[in-house]
């Protein structure tokens, strides 16, 4: 009887010991649920070529994994022959609407290869739509007035973000890991990027300079250049 005691006792308390155990990694878990992921922040400053600084949209994103886009609608409006905004970014699998806001035709347009397209003449009041399927950067362009650009940035997950009018910018619930952080804005020649390490609970900062220049010559929809007096009239 007195072995049968100690057996049971020594099982309880192996019992008790467990449950402490399981009690110490729930807790663990739990804190750990809490904040399972980082922050970061930082700031963009934008200059022109010749080193001054220059006012411009900056978009910042983070790239080395994936999420799954689709439930974004973006809009960019043509109005007074330019494209508002002339910088988006969504997730792959998000669309993008069109909408005409000018009292004329026209014809939007890209070449790029992650997803050409071409949605045709359409008037005021109307508006089209294209889905975005795959990461990549595509510039878009009107067929009927040259001036007319901007560029869409179809990135792999949905950390991203635009800078304020401070150049500051924040993307939170950033998984643990160790990433690449991008800014860019039109007319750079290329984005600047930098390393970054993420951890749980905590805040990590970066500071990038973007350099941009001119805007870069485009051909038309049927690669050819625009004839002389493009978009100076305005079919309806």
């Amino acid at each position: 009887m007195r072995l049968a005691a100690t057996a049971l006792a020594t099982g309880v308390l192996g019992l008790v010991a467990v449950a402490g155990s399981l009690r110490v990694a729930a807790e663990a878990t739990r804190v750990a649920a809490t904040d399972p992921v980082g922050k970061l922040s930082g700031r963009v400053k934008v200059t022109e070529d010749d080193g001054k600084p220059a006012s411009a949209d900056v978009v910042v994103y983070v790239v080395g994994f994936t999420e799954k886009g689709g439930s974004t609608i973006a809009t960019i409006e043509q109005k007074g022959r330019k494209f508002n905004p002339d910088l988006v970014a969504i997730t792959a699998g998000d669309t993008v609407k069109f909408p005409n806001g000018d009292p004329f035709l026209h014809n939007v347009f890209s070449q790029s290869p992650p997803r050409k397209f071409d949605l045709g003449s359409y008037k005021l009041g109307e508006s089209k739509s294209k889905e975005f399927e795959k990461p990549g950067v595509v510039d878009v362009y009107c067929n009927i007035h040259p001036e007319m650009a901007a560029t869409i940035l179809v990135l792999p997950n949905r950390k991203h973000t635009r800078t304020d009018g401070q150049g500051r910018f924040a993307i939170a619930d950033l998984p643990p890991g160790e990433w690449t952080v991008f800014a860019y804005t039109r007319r750079a020649a290329r984005p600047v990027s930098a390393k970054i390490t993420i951890k749980a609970g905590t805040e990590t900062t970066v500071d990038l300079t973007l350099a941009r220049g001119t805007e870069a010559a485009h051909l038309n929809k049927y690669g050819e250049k625009y004839k002389p007096g493009d978009g100076t009239t305005y079919p309806r």
